[in-house]
């Protein structure tokens, strides 16, 4: 993987961060609701998936 392709591969994810904030609200209650998780801990769980949606999603325009 050369340079060019972490930098395009960012360069996606970060336009995709605003779209993915919200799948990422709605799979965070589902993960409080399923297996009875700790609500105080709600917004550090939607940062992370919404980082982690929005790095899957710029690998797969990356490479699709």
């Amino acid at each position: 993987m050369s340079d060019i392709d972490i930098v395009l591969t960012l360069v996606f994810s970060i336009v995709m961060l605003l779209f993915m904030s919200y799948p990422a609200m709605k799979v965070s209650e589902w993960l409080e609701e399923r297996f009875s998780l700790d609500p105080n801990r709600h917004a550090l769980r939607v940062i992370v998936l919404t980082i982690l949606f929005s790095l899957i999603i710029g690998l797969f325009l990356r490479y699709a």
